[in-house]
């Protein structure tokens, strides 16, 4: 299972987890809608490139 570092305590946790489990840190998480209008915009612009 991958692993990442708290940035708040430096210890090694789930990459999946929402909290460390040891410091209580909440990693921030990005809504659905920008993923989704990060990737349209790398489609848009690998097609503008081709094109």
């Amino acid at each position: 299972m991958d692993k990442r570092e708290c940035p708040g305590c430096a210890m090694k946790v789930d990459a999946d987890a929402e909290a460390c489990p040891v410091c209580g840190y909440e990693f921030p998480r990005q809504p659905l809608s920008v993923q989704i209008a990060a990737w349209v915009m790398i489609v848009l612009l690998i097609l503008w490139m081709v094109l």
